[in-house]
């Protein structure tokens, strides 16, 4: 076991949002897998067909200078090791980005016990970050509903309550002679 797999904790740890997607990337994966990131690339680029760009992306030089200082910030003890294992990684490679399908793929080419039994694991983390996506979105949507449903009711009540915070109009005087 290398000392990179020992400081992941779980394929929740390293899974990270770029361009919209939930991916791992290859370090992280490699580590997840017990095989260094080479090994890893290696079989990849020998099994280019089974990766089309929605299982697997090279990530831009933004892209990667954004989770690199995301790393920088974090305080954990796994992300203190991917900062170290990032800053000894040749800067002319680029990391690749692996989604869900991608990271089971690896597994399959990678043919190892571990990796067989990381990717169960890996597909798990991915399935609870879709579940929990999920619910927060119904849950944003259920907001929505009750803004929209008591916003409405509440028009009504505020409309009320301006009316009785702005003064009455005072009474006219009445013009002409008043005898009594």
């Amino acid at each position: 076991m290398t000392q990179s797999t020992i400081a992941i904790r779980s394929p929740r740890d390293v899974i990270r949002r770029v361009r919209g997607q939930a991916v791992i990337l290859d370090s992280d994966l490699a580590a997840l897998y017990g095989v260094t990131t080479k090994r890893l690339n290696e079989q990849v680029r020998r099994n280019k067909e089974r990766f089309p760009e929605n299982f697997m992306f090279q990530l831009t030089a933004s892209e990667w200078d954004s989770l690199r200082s995301q790393f920088a910030t974090a305080f954990t003890v796994s992300m203190r090791s991917q900062i170290a294992t990032a800053s000894k990684r040749n800067i002319r490679y680029r990391s690749y980005a692996f989604t869900e399908h991608g990271a089971i793929m690896a597994a399959t080419i990678l043919n190892s016990r571990q990796a067989i039994q990381m990717s169960i694991i890996v597909v798990t983390a991915f399935v609870r970050l879709r579940r929990m996506a999920l619910s927060v979105e119904g849950l944003a949507r259920k907001v929505l509903e009750i803004e929209k449903k008591y916003d409405r009711q509440f028009k009504v009540v505020f409309d009320a309550v301006r009316q009785l915070m702005s003064p009455p109009e005072p009474p006219r005087k009445r013009i002409g002679f008043n005898a009594g």
